[in-house]
């Protein structure tokens, strides 16, 4: 899976889905569904017709897609985008994206500021895309600015927001001496300085506001800017209606406050944001800069990115090791923890592999790049981090919805309002006199029509869309990074909401729970048979063979100084072991049900067998010429943290069930030894998938934690696919999580983070709801001045991008 794989929308669900990533896919009809998880791939096959009726805005999900981009080959972008400043923003930029012929799909990230389009390069073309993005009234810019780009929007928002105060304060100072009594300015010329003062914040340091607000009405779109910017020109429109001789409340001082509080609180935000962001400037401060390569038995330094595959670096102690690569001369330390989060160094000799950005310790080694680019580990890492960053969650449908008719709304209401106190406000008089009681800046005297516009003002701008725009993302942001930091790799945000309600953690044996380093423990032969002959015999058998048992058995064989004997015609039997030649003879190894099939008695050593698997052993039997001669021990120690991650997963609620191919009586002595009560045994590879599924019919919402390879199916079919210890390609396409580091603390810690993000989401959203849901209707009662309605305003978003902040501080 790479950046430009296509995105798909679930048709159940509307949720995107990058290809390659997706829990399933179905063909109908001649055309591939895919699937954010399994829930989704089952009603859509169960009622397809009712999904494909109504897309997500109640017409059929290909009804805008023309013929071309129906038939053609699908291209997916990704564009960084500037200058959005709420949800509806992101409306807006989506409306103008899909009217292009040829875009099949457009999603736009507020919090990370992209747009993903997915479109047939034989109808629309990038640059086409980019047009529409600015003829919408914001900016484009490249992807990979990263840092720099939010640095820079950081420094252009405190620019703005300096440059507003320094041309309202003067305003502000102005009108201060004139209540002191220390200046008498004709109220003409004073009027006249505040307009000139207001019009100069809206067309300076606002300009890129009302440039924005002014694309949102072309595209028949309503979006914060408009408001503020609505707000801003009416104030000032009461100034010019002063100086016109017209009976008037002058508002016109207060223009320039409001767009100067609006921009405090946009640079305030986009600081915050920033904050929220920090983990992918973190990851790419981490790597190397240069790197220094063999030419010709010559070392010569190069930047990182001229580096290629096969290219012979050296790394001295103390230095970074530049990109992923295999040590091919001299051993050393090396400090892993920016990887996996341990800090003992991990001894790395020749053929081992090494991991780009990771600190080279005691001792010079050369090393062969073995990835480059974007395929190394931490590119991959960053990737990650970026895509789930990006991506939306189901609860942010919600959101969406809301913000899509907020905007219009507020401008109704507001509109409303100002008619009715229009026409009601001398009954209304005797309210806000009891008001202007103990809440001095109410001003019961004003005429009918500047009351109206006062409260009007004070609904526009004091309505808050950013809050539940911001929300979802920031808090995703922040837990996605979170995550990265401890070695807990999401694909989707979708993966972060959907492990919050995991009910049931199945889990692989090998290499999940266990080290997935088996050792032979021991060797019984049959009467007539020497211990050597048995190990011998299997070693050989198994020499060809990748599977963990194989290695340990062949690794003992070695480590006993035999020499193993030529083996053919071997053929594996899935799940149950090996069957071919040795020598001149024929020889099988594997489990008990592969012995039977082949009408081998091995009663002779039940006793010994019942007696191994008692103590957690799995056992190899071996048969030689249609005779069992003997039986192997093999145990793989448990992982260190097991006990305590899975016990802590118990306290979380977890229910727990192993997942495993070996012998029933061994899978319950591992199990009881860690505290798994359900052991599922003598599972074949091809079988775990449907257990899965049986499992979620069950529990409801499963997760499988398996190794990412052997595991792929299960991890598919889970709603949530945990990968665990994967060394340097953390990109495996069936997880939704990849865990760096081969510890299931990583599991306990990411149902944490995930509860603990949506904790905060929840928070997010109940103060975006409670705020407008209270400060609205305050407004429209006319006990709020404008100015402080817009600083409420910003107070909102501000709220929402700190509260997610704190989900930093969460014990995970």
């Amino acid at each position: 899976m790479t950046e430009s794989s296509p995105v798909h929308v679930d048709p159940v669900c509307k949720m995107q889905v990058r290809e390659g990533t997706e829990a399933g896919k179905w063909e109908y009809r001649g055309t591939t569904y895919y699937f954010c998880n399994v829930s989704c791939l089952k009603r859509f096959q169960a009622e397809p017709e009712r999904f494909l009726a109504t897309g997500a805005a109640g017409t059929r999900m290909d009804e805008h897609i023309p013929e071309k981009a129906k038939t053609g080959r699908i291209e997916t972008a990704t564009i960084g985008v500037g200058g959005m400043s709420c949800a509806s923003c992101v409306l807006t930029i989506e409306k103008a994206l899909n009217r292009l012929p040829g875009v099949r799909l457009a999603v736009v990230n507020f919090a990370a500021e992209k747009a993903v389009v997915e479109f047939d390069p034989k109808v629309s073309n990038r640059a086409e895309l980019e047009q529409a993005i600015i003829g919408a009234g914001y900016d484009v810019r490249p992807v990979e600015a990263g840092a720099d780009a939010l640095d820079k929007d950081v420094r252009s928002a405190r620019l703005r927001m300096v440059w507003a105060w320094a041309l309202v304060l003067p305003a502000m100072a102005l009108m201060a001496l004139h209540l002191l009594g220390v200046l008498h300015p004709p109220m003409m010329l004073m009027t006249a300085t505040e307009l000139v003062l207001g019009a100069g914040v809206l067309f300076g340091p606002g300009w890129q506001t009302l440039r924005t607000a002014v694309g949102s009405i072309r595209n028949r779109s309503a979006t914060m800017d408009v408001l503020i910017v609505l707000g801003t020109v009416a104030a000032l429109g009461s100034g010019v209606a002063v100086l016109a001789g017209l009976e008037v409340e002058n508002l016109g001082r207060v223009a320039g406050m409001l767009m100067a509080i609006f921009l405090t609180g946009r640079y305030i935000e986009t600081s915050a944001k920033g904050r929220a962001s920090q983990a992918i400037r973190k990851l790419v401060a981490l790597g190397a800069r240069t790197a220094r390569i063999m030419v010709d038995g010559v070392e010569k330094e190069v930047p990182v990115s001229q580096l290629r595959v096969g290219d012979v670096i050296v790394v001295r102690p103390g230095e970074k090791i530049p990109t992923d690569g295999r040590v091919i001369e001299g051993e050393t330390s090396v400090d892993e923890s920016m990887a996996t989060g341990e800090s003992v160094p991990v001894r790395r000799r020749p053929g081992d592999e090494v991991i780009g950005a990771t600190v080279n310790q005691t001792g010079l080694v050369r090393a062969e790049v073995t990835k480059v680019g974007r395929d190394t580990f931490l590119a991959q890492v960053i990737q990650l981090v970026e895509q789930a960053q990006s991506s939306k969650v189901p609860i942010q449908a919600l959101a969406d919805r809301v913000t899509s008719w907020f905007v219009p709304a507020v401008l109704a209401l507001a509109l409303a309002t100002a008619v009715a106190w229009f026409f009601l406000a001398p009954s209304l008089r005797p309210m806000l006199a009891w008001a202007h009681g103990f809440l001095p800046w109410v001003n019961p005297g004003l005429a009918p029509f500047s009351q109206a516009l006062y409260v009007g003002l004070a609904v526009l701008v004091i309505a808050c869309p950013c809050a539940l725009g911001l929300a979802t993302p920031t808090a995703l942001m922040v837990a996605s990074g979170m995550g990265a930091e401890r070695g807990i790799l999401f694909r989707s945000g979708a993966a972060i909401q959907t492990l919050r309600d995991v009910r049931a953690v199945v889990l692989d044996k090998t290499g999940t729970i266990t080290r997935g380093r088996p050792e032979v423990t021991d060797v019984i032969p049959t009467g007539g048979v020497s211990r050597e002959e048995v190990l011998l015999a299997a070693a050989s058998l198994e020499q060809g063979s990748e599977h963990p048992i194989a290695r340990a058995i062949v690794e003992s064989a070695r480590a006993s100084g035999m020499e193993l004997q030529a083996f053919n015609a071997v053929a594996a039997v899935p799940g149950k072991g090996l069957r071919g030649r040795v020598g001149e003879r024929s020889a099988a190894a594997g489990t008990e049900a592969l012995m039977q099939e082949d009408g081998i008695d091995t009663a002779v050593l039940a006793e010994a067998v019942a007696g191994l698997r008692k103590r957690a052993r799995t056992v190899v039997h071996v048969a030689a010429d249609g005779r069992l001669i003997g039986v192997i021990g093999v145990a793989d120690a448990v992982k260190d943290d097991t006990r305590r991650a899975l016990a802590e997963l118990k306290a979380l609620g977890m229910d727990l069930v192993m997942l495993t191919g070996d012998n029933r009586e061994t899978a319950q002595a591992v199990g009881s030894d860690v505290g798994i009560d359900r052991v599922v045994a003598q599972v074949l590879p091809a079988q775990k998938q449907e257990m899965v599924r049986k499992l979620q019919a069950e529990f409801g919402r499963v997760a499988m934690v398996g190794d990412g390879i052997n595991d792929a199916p299960a991890l598919k079919a889970a709603d949530v696919g945990i990968a665990i210890g994967t060394g340097t390609d953390v990109a495996i396409e069936a997880s939704d999580v990849t865990l760096v580091r081969g510890s299931l603390g990583g599991v306990v810690s990411a149902v944490r983070l995930s509860r603990a993000a949506f904790v905060k989401i929840r928070q997010n959203l109940f103060w975006a709801v409670f705020y407008n849901a209270v400060a609205i209707p305050l407004a429209m009662v006319g006990v709020l001045h404008p100015v402080m309605a817009e600083a409420a305003m910003a107070l909102s978003s501000i709220n929402v991008v700190t509260n997610s902040l704190r989900l930093r501080r969460a014990r995970i």
